[in-house]
């Protein structure tokens, strides 16, 4: 062979006849390829072009809500004739049922009597609201309140008690004037000195009657079932006439006094508040602080030191320690425990104050830490609580340097009218150049702040009214230790007593102008040589209705003519929990002797948040006993504090407050950054702070979840003994929750109509449910045929419901009715035995079991306000193998249920019924599960009821049941007398090794990823016949449940391919996989899943694990990781036999 290459060919070499075919065929073969890709791209492209038209339709319509658009005038009744929307939309279910439910009466205590003094042999429940303040919207935390007060009283509405709940809204005094002050300014750059007390009030009460109605609307949209006609406000003639009547009955009584004492004082506010209106702030050392009227921080957290020198000119010196120079000025001593070896040989000896010729002794007392600084404190009783005790106890004089408006008084040189920190800083400089100086340090303190102002709180010494409560409060500790009074948790009774019994004078003088005006006069005499001698300032008060009721008390007490005296009313008001004191019986009329007083006092029942146990509470069973001779209430039952899903206290000032209508109806995130942005009261680097917060927590706003989702959301959190992260995403799981009812509701009612269309009378003419397969099972009868079982069954169920406007059920029903009459019938009578011999089945059973549980628990937990148990229940009702996993969350409401309705009928029994009720089911056990269906939707609505208002009575109104009542809202309670015969436990504990093994069988399909489209044979192992039985008896649920083909039960030969799996020490179960999974293919897939659970384990640790989990991540994320863990280490702990089985198989 040659290496050169062959030479090219200028012509191509002449093809065959054999070889110009073979092309052309290639050439047709290309053709009809290329054709074919063709249409398939054509095809392609059209069924892009479907599926974008789907998506762009889908999102069209997941983008418009489902409205209700029917012509119902308010309070008038929705129309639910209609077929119901195919999904749940909370705007279509809350339409236009609460102006009905209000226009029926049903929220008031007459309805159903003849007037609120008819006795009601089941008892009667009243119950007053915790007046909201008129300061603005409701937040979270009254939605809270709300949900909580309204489901109580709904369930004893049900329970038929003569029930009432009164609405009120609460003046809010220092709260409500801050607000307008602020307005009055922003908007006419006015003071309220500027525009006079008169005007400043009318601009309030405008104020009010805004605010007002608003928060009234939104308790309604929370679908609160007060009774309107009987809503106050606390400054309504009606309840300031209590006002003036109370304080004149405990005035002259000698319990309402006036004293010159230390009071909480703001400087911003030019008032005395109240302890409860005083955030205490812990600060770890120095901490700058912004401080209303100074351009710059003020420091905190700074222990300053400086010298006294001793007065005998020995040259001596204590060094004291204090966070508050600025009080120097009111020094009137320097004190050092009496143990204190290092200053005892001081003790009695004075010392040269630095900036005045004042000589101030040294005096021992044990209140001083020895610890503490230097261990020597100074003393100034006119500006610290601990100090004027110290003068108290010591005899110490008492001195006032600061005024109202926190500037210097008194002959202090460069000092007199200076501001008080201004002042701070200069008396640290003048002590240095005084060589008095001794430096400062870093220091943990607690700084009080006016909650309304933010200013720095400053202890003054002021004349005010006190109320004199150590016999009231000693009744009430009494009230608690002997159960008269019975406070829920039981664990705030430690904090009662802890109050009570270490109890002070109550303040009620407020320097404002909104509120109750005292009812005092000052006399002051014409010739001050006439005023009685020995007289204290205290003295010289009258208390009055009026003025000239007063002119003519003071006449009477001091033996003078009108003209011999001037009087002047006090220009202060009450304090704002004086009148909220007298709530529970002022608005029934107190003092006058009223029909609705008689009938309604005192009240079962207060609730409210457990920060106000003191502040509120106290007071009113203070007056209660003190001016009715009654406690007001018999039990107290407090709530937690709504925060935030971070565990921070929602706050205006954090930026972090979420208004309860945003979560019912949605908003964007651009919404919330806009309201942010428009709250001018919130510190520009905190609203930056809150900007970023609402970023990371709400990405894509807060989805639209309905009043119903966010009242049971709320309940749910009732976990007593702590307080509520709420996390947002939490109810809108609940909004899943309404939608998973909706859905059970709509298929139930469904099946129901397309078997028994003229059950619901309702329904009758509606296509969208009812094809009318009645009429021709009822077509025998009407033209004279014999009775069958199902027309014994149906006319059972129909018999109340059948009126003569329905001609062709009234025919038939008359024809079985003359039927029945004839007892020699032998063909009704052998179609009533076959009735009365037939059972449900043993699922039918089974749920009716499950349900009788959720009234027992339903009802015991409401009687305990163990909210999270009740809504669980119901939930529950409607994935079983949690249930049998989590025995746990059973015994709450909420709980009951949640479990209810989502795990045990949505998730099991619908699932088993649904080849009951296909064509393969005989009649008489469709007619059983659906009369078990019916009467689980009835009574699960009525147990949901009380915490989902709206839902349940728009399902409740579709029902075919007969003699329902006008109203959900008025439905009887279900009673657990009337369900324990339903009760079966042994059923029970049967289904929950039935729950094991398809639980078991779908754990095997999901671990080879059997999907549920295919069937698969199973063989079931068991050693006890009587179990065995059982099991077999319940075989459809198991097939329908675990997806499965056939079940054969202790096969002699084992089956091969299966993989097998071990129930219980009886029961084994072996599922076939035979033609459904590769081997080989499936054992790589189970090595990599091991590997990245593996890898999920690890990052699941490592986050736990680190020191700030507990405090930066959400609770929610914490349990759902928890979850994800053990998830992950259940599914990596059954791997190893699952390689196993595929290894035997190969």
């Amino acid at each position: 062979m040659s290496d050169q290459p062959e030479a090219i060919p200028d012509e191509a070499p002449v093809k065959t006849a054999k070889q110009l075919e073979k092309e052309a065929k290639k050439l047709e073969k290309l053709k009809k390829f290329q054709e074919k890709q063709t249409k398939i791209q054509q095809t392609k492209e059209v069924s892009k072009e479907k599926t974008e038209k789907k998506e762009t339709k889908k999102k069209e319509t997941k983008d418009e809500p489902i409205v209700y658009t029917g012509n119902t005038e308010p309070g008038e009744k929705k129309d639910v004739l209609g077929p119901l929307p195919s999904s749940y939309s909370p705007q279509y279910v809350e339409a236009a049922w609460y102006p009905w439910w209000q226009k029926q009466g049903f929220f008031k205590p007459e309805y159903g009597r003849k007037s609120i003094g008819e006795k009601n042999p089941k008892g009667k429940f009243v119950m007053v609201i915790p007046p909201p303040n008129v300061t603005g919207t409701l937040h979270l935390g009254h939605a809270l309140t709300n949900a909580v007060e309204d489901s109580i009283t709904r369930w004893h509405r049900m329970k038929g008690k003569t029930t009432l709940w009164n609405p009120g809204c609460d003046h809010a005094g220092i709260a409500t004037q801050v607000v307008v002050e602020k307005k009055l300014w922003r908007e006419e750059k006015k003071t309220r000195h500027e525009v006079g007390r008169d005007k400043f009030i009318e601009k309030v009460w405008e104020w009010k009657q805004e605010k007002g109605d608003r928060i009234y609307e939104q308790m309604k949209l929370m679908g609160s079932s007060l009774d309107w006609d009987r809503a106050c406000f606390t400054m309504d003639p009606k309840l300031s006439r209590a006002v003036t009547e109370a304080f004149l009955i405990l005035h002259e009584a000698g319990d309402i006094y006036r004293s010159e004492r230390l009071v909480h004082w703001s400087c911003t506010l030019k008032s005395a508040i109240s302890d409860i209106e005083v955030d205490k702030v812990e600060l770890s050392g120095r901490t700058p602080l912004r401080v209303p009227g100074y351009p710059n921080p003020i420091e905190f957290g700074v222990l300053a030191s400086f010298a006294y020198k001793l007065a005998d000119g020995s040259g001596d010196e204590i060094v004291v320690a204090t966070t508050r120079l600025e009080t120097l000025f009111a020094d009137v001593a320097v004190a050092v425990h009496p143990e204190d070896e290092r200053y005892k040989a001081y003790v009695g000896k004075l010392l040269v104050h630095p900036f005045c010729d004042r000589k101030i002794p040294v005096v021992a007392d044990s209140f001083v830490e020895r610890d503490f600084g230097t261990g020597a404190v100074k003393i100034s009783p006119g500006h610290d609580h601990n100090d004027y005790e110290v003068a108290q106890r010591l005899g110490l004089p008492l001195i006032t340097v600061l005024n109202e408006e926190g500037v210097i008084i008194g002959d202090y040189g460069e000092f007199s009218g200076m501001k008080r920190f201004d002042a701070r800083i200069r008396v640290t400089e003048v002590l240095t150049e005084k060589g008095l100086y001794r430096g400062t340090e870093s220091h943990a303190m607690v700084v009080p702040l006016c909650s309304r102002s933010k200013d720095i709180v400053e202890p003054l010494l002021k004349p005010q009214w006190y109320v004199r409560t150590g016999d009231m409060a000693a009744k009430a500790v009494q009230a608690v230790k002997t159960g008269e009074l019975k406070i829920i948790p039981d664990h705030h009774t430690k904090t009662w007593y802890s109050w009570l019994e270490n109890n002070r004078d109550w303040c009620i003088s407020r320097q404002l102008w909104w509120g109750h005006r005292i009812p005092a006069y000052k006399v002051t005499f014409c010739d001050p040589a006439k005023q009685p001698k020995d007289i204290t300032e205290s003295d010289l008060w009258v208390s009055a209705r009026s003025g000239e009721e007063a002119e003519s008390k003071a006449t009477a007490k001091f033996q003078v003519t009108k003209s011999e005296i001037v009087l002047k009313q006090d220009e202060d008001v009450l304090d704002t929990w004086f009148s909220s004191g007298l709530f529970p019986f002022s608005v029934f009329g107190w003092p006058d002797k009223t029909p609705e007083l008689e009938a309604f006092y005192p009240g079962e029942l207060l609730e409210t948040g457990h920060d106000i146990l003191f502040f509120w509470v106290a007071r009113m069973v203070f007056f209660g006993q003190r001016l009715l001779g009654k406690l007001p209430f018999k039990e107290v039952f407090l709530h937690p504090i709504v925060r935030d899903a971070h565990g921070r206290k929602m706050s205006k000032s954090l930026g972090n407050v979420i208004d309860p209508l945003d979560v019912v109806t949605g908003i964007s995130l651009e919404g919330l950054q806009a309201r942010l942005m428009q709250d001018s009261n919130l510190d520009p680097a905190e609203r930056e702070r809150a900007a970023e917060g609402q970023k990371r927590d709400y990405p894509q706003g807060i989805p639209e979840c309905g009043t119903d989702a966010l009242r049971f959301a709320l309940a749910s959190y009732m976990t007593q003994g702590r307080d509520i992260n709420l996390d947002i995403l939490r109810v809108q799981g609940y909004r899943f929750f309404c939608n998973k009812i909706w859905n059970a509701a709509r298929f139930s009612l469904s099946i129901v109509s397309s078997l028994l269309c003229s059950l619901d009378l309702s329904l009758a003419t509606n296509s969208y449910l009812c094809a009318n397969p009645t009429q021709e099972s009822l077509e025998p009868s009407l033209d004279g045929g014999r009775l069958s079982v199902v027309d014994l069954l149906f006319h059972a169920m129909l018999s109340d419901r059948v009126s003569a406007s329905y001609t062709h059920l009234k025919r038939w029903s008359d024809h079985v009715e003359k039927l029945l009459a004839n007892q020699e019938d032998a063909v009704v009578k052998a179609a009533q035995a076959e009735v009365s011999s037939s059972k449900p089945s043993p699922m039918d059973a089974w749920i009716l079991s499950r349900l009788a549980d959720a009234v027992a628990t339903c009802n015991k937990a409401f009687s305990k306000y163990e909210f999270n148990t009740i809504t669980t229940a119901c939930y529950k009702l409607c994935d079983v193998y949690l249930v049998s996993n989590n025995k746990a969350f059973s015994n709450t409401i909420t709980t009951a249920c949640y479990n209810l309705w989502l795990y045990e009928l949505c998730d099991v029994y619908l699932e088993c019924i649904k080849p009951v009720m296909g064509p393969a089911g005989s009649l008489l056990d469709k007619a059983h599960a659906a009369r078990t269906l019916l009467t689980v939707l009835n009574v699960g609505l009525r147990l949901l009821s009380p915490f989902m208002p709206f839902l349940s009575e728009e399902l409740y109104q579709r029902l075919p049941s007969p003699n329902l009542a006008p109203s959900i809202t008025v439905a009887a309670y279900p009673e657990q007398e009337e369900f324990d015969p339903l009760k079966n436990v042994s059923l029970e504990q049967d289904f929950e090794l039935v729950q094991k093994i398809y639980t078991s069988i779908r754990s095997v399909r999901s671990d080879y990823q059997v999907v549920k489209s295919q069937k698969t044979q199973v063989f079931i192992d068991c050693l006890d016949s009587r179990v065995c039985t059982m099991i077999q008896s319940f075989a459809l649920p198991i097939r329908t449940l675990a997806y499965c083909s056939d079940i054969l039960y202790n096969p002699t030969v084992p089956p091969p391919s299966c993989a097998t799996a071990v129930v219980s020490e009886k029961v084994g179960i072996r599922v076939s996989l035979e033609g459904l999974i590769k081997v080989d293919k499936e054992i790589e897939r189970l090595n990599k899943k091991e590997d990245y659970l593996k890898q999920v384990i690890g990052k699941l640790k490592d986050q736990a694990a680190a020191e700030d989990y507990e405090v930066k991540v959400p609770e929610t994320v914490r349990t759902a990781n928890a979850d994800k863990l053990k998830e992950a280490e259940g599914e990596l702990s059954r791997l190893p036999a699952a390689l196993e089985a595929l290894k035997l198989m190969q």
